[in-house]
């Protein structure tokens, strides 16, 4: 799937590969923040000592900015996209011509991952949908 970039996007983008040094796959603009899909392997330098990268860009454009590391496999991916909740497993299953994938995180966890009105669950999805062709992630 070809990811579609707006401008505003374009430019958080832009500022954050600027300010950090690592680079941004993507990124989701929402009024109260801003989700950038870092690189695999650049989390570090995204971060930056303290936080003092991302607390920068935070600063720049006014609004809370999450990270989220992107991988290689549609299952890590999904891992990624739902931490700090703790993933035990993955499953992809083909139902219907969509993708869905089922997500076993423990109870104590369920509240992370799906995030404070479905946030977090919710940008996983999004983020899965445009990068590993996922309709859909469900929590078992």
């Amino acid at each position: 799937m070809r990811v579609t970039l707006s401008d505003e996007a374009r430019r958080f983008i832009a500022l954050f590969e600027d300010e950090t040094g690592a680079t941004a796959r993507d990124c989701l603009p929402y009024d109260d923040r801003v989700v950038i899909l870092v690189a695999a392997g650049e989390m570090g330098a995204a971060i930056g000592p303290g936080g003092a990268h991302v607390q920068a860009v935070e600063s720049a454009i006014g609004r809370d900015v999450e990270l989220v590391e992107d991988a290689e496999t549609p299952s890590a991916f999904v891992e990624s996209a739902l931490a700090p909740a703790a993933v035990r497993h993955v499953t992809l299953s083909e139902q219907g011509g969509e993708t869905i994938a089922y997500v076993e995180v423990p109870d104590d966890d369920r509240g992370v991952a799906i995030g404070a009105d479905g946030t977090h669950i919710e940008t996983a999805r999004t983020l899965a949908a445009r990068h590993h062709e996922i309709d859909d992630i469900q929590l078992t």
